[in-house]
């Protein structure tokens, strides 16, 4: 007999990545990740998870080959410190930008808001590099476990399936507000809002199957 007062519910219904949006996260790790299009530029990549969601959400597994190590308890992403590489190069107006510079502005602002200062004092002239300062960051870890709350925005790109995902980055800061602060300071942190925040498609571009729903990032996808 087929019973209509017991269907098994499909698991939860909440995606396992993190989208545009005002989001709650942590730090698992940083990666620089040059770009192909530009030699010597740099993205500086935050390796997040959300705080635990509960219920019946399952996460993605924390490393596939060895389930053993269970799943994420939060949704996961990687999101750019900046919506553009850090580069050489002079603004419009032939102001020079020092790529390294700027990535240790960032470094900065980053370790204020996570309460680990100390850390980065600790490493004047230890490094002669910035790819090393920030491996020592991913080393010694001082973001471990302290929640940022985020402006995340994100540019639409096609999977190779033709649906919509989004390649999350950090809008820049404007009239006082910022892309993210300590949990503490919220109401200093930009409100996400769609027009802004989300680089749309060109509409030249076609998105396979119109109408049918955004399909999610997988876990390869994001290599947290």
């Amino acid at each position: 007999m087929i019973s209509t007062t017991s269907i098994p519910t499909s698991g939860s219904s909440i995606s396992k990545v993190i989208e545009p949006g005002n989001v709650t996260c942590k730090i698992t790790k940083v990666t620089l990740d040059p770009v192909p299009y530009k030699a010597g530029a740099l993205n500086i990549n935050l390796h997040v998870e959300t705080e635990p969601i509960g219920g019946d959400f399952e996460g993605f597994l924390i490393d596939k080959d060895t389930p053993d190590l269970g799943r994420y308890q939060g949704q996961i992403g990687r999101i750019r410190m900046a919506e553009y590489p850090f580069a050489d190069g002079l603004t419009k107006t032939n102001i020079e930008i020092k790529r390294d510079t700027e990535m240790l502005k960032r470094l900065d602002l980053l370790c204020k808001e996570l309460n680990c200062s100390d850390w980065l004092q600790a490493q004047d002239n230890k490094h002669e590099t910035i790819e090393s300062l920030f491996e020592q960051f991913n080393i010694d870890k001082p973001y471990a476990d302290k929640y940022l709350y985020m402006c995340v925005g994100g540019k639409e790109y096609l999977n190779k399936e033709g649906y919509v995902n989004y390649d999350l980055f950090l809008p820049k800061a404007v009239k006082g507000k910022y892309a993210f602060k300590n949990v503490d300071d919220k109401t200093h942190v930009m409100e996400f809002e769609k027009v802004e925040h989300i680089k749309r498609i060109p509409s030249k571009v076609t998105v396979a199957e119109f109408g049918t729903p955004v399909t999610k990032a997988t876990h390869d996808d994001l290599d947290i």
